[in-house]
């Protein structure tokens, strides 16, 4: 790394899956990383030890590696400023504490929850900030001790300073915070673990972050961690805080708009390059240029003030439609990598599995009809199955007198075709002339006969397959039945 380079860090807490707002907070600071010729630092933000869970990291490792975010620093890569795990920083953390209480900078809360509570609901009810009121700011020494005695465990509040905070945000501009809004936070709860606001400014420092790109969410968090910069002596870190992800209907994006998490969408057959293209273009301008975009044009073409102020809109119609593009492109064999993974999910059991190129095969044939991989399943009756389900709307068109007139003269063209190739044409050719059909009236018939179903891939396609033999044999049990 280059004196100048940038050091960047992606801090998550594995207390839940990858988020896609997180994602693109990780993307963010990755392409920013490789633009700059930078280093990226994964760090694991795991002192909420209720909620942190070794699958959710293990998941978390796994999903950035599915975006092939990869990291310089951190975890399984290890590096000079290690360890990256909070959990096993701790003694890092009670030593910075004790030089500010030392230096009188910090002091003992002994309220409690019930207490506190109360007077946030007082001061909301009056109109004015529910921030900390300092009750506990310049307790005597005895009164500490009598609230020790009394069983209370103390949190350790961070003394505010007057004044105003300003800084300069890449994406932002200049930013102003009152000190006097924040009121005296908690850096170390009541059970020794150090809240987030102290423990990522000893983090950053430690790790000589040099630029912190983060959500809006944090810009309040901002202002409370130059706070302790100051009073700590560190020099601070240059910030940028992006937008939000949103939902369609402009609220942050959650559940009750459908997958948040990258696990969601891996789930359901998305491609991870598409996934990282759309990823990198939400919510920022890039110029000029299309918008399939490969990893090496979103690194050249990355720039944070082109980031975006306001929130990105989730388009997941977007999104279909970009990993559509990227499905027409990909080799048959790494869909076949990427979809068999979704087979097992959907029961089909190692024994019933098809080969790799007959899977292969039928993705190929598949593709065109396909935004995610997660659609190619309710066609895999048409070519594994000796008899796949008919659907309730081709059940109701081969119902019909002309549904069925068609159905006889494919039988019977199917026969006719024995040993020619190709037979395709022949075969539509010969229905057309038993039954005076043509187009979707012949097509639509013939497609829910072999199929089960009203669309899919072009029925040449399909037949060639199947074989005439399969196909008839289809044909004769629908007649028969």
């Amino acid at each position: 790394m280059n004196s100048g380079s940038p050091r960047v860090r992606f801090a998550p807490s594995p207390t839940g899956d990858l988020h896609v707002g997180g994602a693109r907070t990780a993307l963010f600071n990755w392409l920013f990383a490789r633009r700059h010729q930078g280093t990226l630092v994964l760090r694991l933000e795991d002192t909420d030890a209720v909620r942190s869970t070794a699958e959710f990291e293990r998941n978390l490792l796994e999903d950035l590696e599915w975006l092939s975010l990869s990291w310089d620093e951190g975890p399984g890569v290890g590096g000079p400023f290690g360890p990256y795990r909070q959990s096993e920083r701790l003694p890092l953390y009670r030593s910075v504490l004790d030089g500010l209480l030392r230096e009188g900078r910090v002091y003992p809360c002994y309220c409690t929850d019930e207490e506190l509570e109360a007077e946030r609901a007082s001061r909301l009810a009056r109109g004015r900030p529910p921030r900390y009121g300092g009750r506990c700011r310049d307790l005597s020494d005895a009164e500490r001790r009598r609230l020790e005695d009394a069983g209370r465990h103390p949190t350790y509040r961070f003394r505010v300073p007057t004044g105003e905070i300003v800084f300069e945000d890449l994406i932002r501009g200049t930013m102003r915070f009152h000190a006097g809004d924040l009121g005296d936070f908690i850096i170390v709860r009541s059970n020794g673990l150090p809240a987030y606001q102290f423990a990522v400014v000893i983090d950053d420092h430690a790790m000589r972050i040099s630029h912190v790109i983060r959500g809006e969410d944090h810009l309040s968090n901002t202002a409370s961690q130059l706070c302790l910069y100051e009073a700590l002596g560190y020099p601070p870190p240059i910030f940028a805080h992006h937008g939000l992800v949103l939902g369609e209907d402009r609220a942050k994006l959650s559940k009750r708009h459908g997958s948040t998490s990258v696990r969601q969408f891996r789930e359901r057959g998305y491609l991870p390059e598409a996934f990282f293209n759309y990823l990198a273009l939400l919510g920022r301008s890039i110029g000029s240029g299309g918008e399939v975009m490969s990893r090496e044009a979103l690194i050249s073409s990355f720039d944070l003030t082109r980031a975006g102020k306001g929130g990105a809109v989730f388009d997941e119609a977007k999104l279909r439609w970009l990993n559509s593009q990227y499905l027409r492109e990909c080799r048959a064999e790494r869909l076949e990598d990427q979809f068999r993974p979704l087979l097992e999910k959907a029961g089909y059991r190692p024994e019933n599995m098809p080969d790799r190129k007959t899977l292969a095969d039928i993705l190929e044939i598949l593709r065109d009809n396909l935004a995610t991989l997660d659609d190619a399943l309710p066609y895999l009756p048409v070519f594994l199955d000796e008899d796949p389900p008919l659907s309730a709307e081709a059940g109701s068109l081969l119902s019909t007198p002309e549904g069925r007139e068609v159905l006889i003269a494919l039988r019977e063209g199917l026969r006719e075709v024995a040993g020619e190739d190709p037979w395709y044409g022949p075969l539509i050719h010969r229905i057309q002339e038993r039954t005076g059909q043509k187009g979707r009236k012949l097509l639509l018939p013939v497609r829910a006969a072999l199929t089960g179903l009203l669309k899919g891939p072009e029925l040449e396609k399909i037949l060639g397959r199947l074989g005439r033999e399969a196909a008839l044999r289809r044909v004769d049990r629908l007649l028969a039945s």
